[in-house]
């Protein structure tokens, strides 16, 4: 061991039998990092993002058994193709898809810049990693099938709940945590006289700022400003019983009446993109547009194709 590196911490590490800051592994990053996320939840970091740091560990685990027959791996002995070889076994063993796939790189990237802050690791060996690139297609509703969601009452109640909860998150653009989260004391009158939904996003922790439009204001009112509690599991199992029910040819999730809120209700009415970015509570006007650009793409095709025949009947000869 270099003796320039060595204090009382590694001689305490040796003689507990663990490895000091020069031999360290990823799992043991990972399991450091992941040890203080768990502390912070609730203060930095929800549940759900603790949990998928858990599972990126938990393949990372599995990748290294399978690919390189190892239990763990020193972190000077990370090359830079490692990434690679991760990308092409969850593709391969695990079936992920690509966008999947990128989310548990940049996890082990997040543990990798851990390791160097904390000198564990002299360099970055994913410095000039780039990840594969994903062509986002964006799943929403069309006005027709939102109309034909909206007239359709289940018998059910759970079917009608979840119909209702999802059509007032078209209306509003909440995500999954913001929808179970939302009590009476977020809804707000504004400085223009009109209800507000006024709160904090869980993933980004911006503030949103929506207002309540006929349609989220008649359902909150339904349901005594208080929707009805539902797991994120069987919220999205009950949607597909209604998509199938109200012929839907869709794969929807709660992450649709979001997408259906940006697309539908504020693009195709031509809100403006910075608008749209500021009502979904994003951190960035980049990460709407990189999101919605192919909308707003074929918007302006559906106007053009209205111009373009205009045009050819004002050119049509009177008889």
């Amino acid at each position: 061991m270099n003796s320039k590196n060595f204090d009382a911490g590694d001689v305490y590490l040796q003689f507990k039998g663990e490895s000091t800051k020069e031999n360290k592994t990823l799992l043991e990053v990972f399991i450091l990092h992941n040890n203080r996320m768990k502390k912070l939840i609730g203060m930095e970091y929800t549940k759900s993002t603790f949990h998928k740091f858990k599972e990126a560990k938990m393949h990372v685990g599995n990748f290294l058994k399978s690919s390189y027959q190892k239990s763990d791996i020193l972190l000077e002995a990370i090359k830079s193709n490692f990434l690679n070889d991760f990308d092409f076994y969850l593709k391969t063993e695990k079936n992920h898809q690509q966008i999947t796939i990128n989310k548990s790189i940049q996890r082990v990237q997040k543990i990798i810049k851990l390791a160097v802050a904390e000198g564990f690791l002299k360099k970055d060996p994913f410095m000039l990693y780039r990840p594969k690139r994903v062509d986002l297609k964006v799943i929403f509703l069309t006005d027709e099938e939102l109309k034909a969601l909206e007239n359709y009452t289940f018998s059910q109640l759970r079917l009608q709940q979840v119909q209702d909860m999802f059509i007032f998150c078209c209306y509003t653009g909440l995500a999954y945590q913001e929808m179970s989260a939302l009590t009476e004391q977020h809804i707000k009158i504004g400085f223009d006289g009109n209800l507000w939904i006024e709160m904090y996003r869980q993933k980004t922790k911006s503030k949103i700022a929506v207002p309540l439009l006929p349609k989220a204001k008649e359902l909150l009112k339904q349901y005594n400003n208080k929707l009805p509690v539902i797991s994120n599991q069987k919220f999205n199992s009950y949607l597909k019983e209604i998509a199938l029910v109200v012929g839907i040819n869709k794969r929807i999730t709660h992450h649709t009446a979001r997408k259906t809120f940006a697309s539908t209700v504020l693009l195709y009415n031509d809100v403006p993109m910075e608008i749209v970015s500021e009502l979904l509570g994003h951190s960035s006007i980049k990460i709407t547009q990189s999101h919605y650009a192919k909308v707003v793409q074929q918007s302006v095709s559906k106007e053009m194709k209205k111009v373009h025949s205009k045009l050819l009947e004002s050119k049509t000869p009177l008889l």
